[in-house]
């Protein structure tokens, strides 16, 4: 099997990977142990297998690996820093916005990667920027709650913001 060399960062780290060149994101990430990343209806409609690449929501099922080369992968397991939760966690533990969990972390990737654009969103561009992460339990009441409280912690958010790292060389 012809494989080529993938240098990526990982939720601020430097990663260096052998894969395939057909292999999706999704599959490398889980096999190099980043659970977090659902694997859902694998056709893109689901939302579960969110990830932010460059800051962007994308849906790892649909995206090869390749493509990430050089870039910043941000999973639901790098967004807790120092075991502190990221503001957008903590909302949705507070409005009781995670139910069966399996759409919880896309949903709290597109929450992110909206309030990281607006900080300051209305309620129709939440529901516009979560309508890709398709969610069985909620009704999406909650998490809808927990994004808009969140976006009302602009300090807290503030002080989470990261510097990009560096890509592995």
């Amino acid at each position: 099997m012809k494989t080529m060399e993938l240098r990526v960062t990982v939720n601020g780290q430097p990663r260096k990977w052998a894969i395939a060149p057909g292999d999706l994101l999704l599959d490398v990430l889980r096999r190099e142990g980043f659970f977090g990343v659902k694997r859902g209806c694998e056709k893109g409609e689901c939302g579960s297998c969110t990830v932010l690449v460059n800051g962007r929501a994308v849906n790892s099922c649909l995206m090869f690996a390749a493509k990430v080369q050089g870039c910043e992968v941000l999973t639901i397991e790098g967004l807790a820093e120092g075991g502190q939760l990221d503001p957008i966690q903590g909302a949705f533990l507070d409005h009781g916005a995670a139910q069966c969990g399996f759409c919880t972390p896309g949903m709290i990737l597109a929450a992110k990667a909206l309030l990281d654009k607006n900080p300051h969103p209305s309620e129709d561009e939440v529901r516009e920027a979560m309508a890709g992460v398709l969610c069985r339990c909620t009704g999406y009441i909650k998490p809808v709650e927990a994004v808009l409280a969140a976006a009302k912690q602009p300090d807290k958010r503030a002080a989470r913001k990261r510097r990009p790292a560096e890509v592995a060389r």
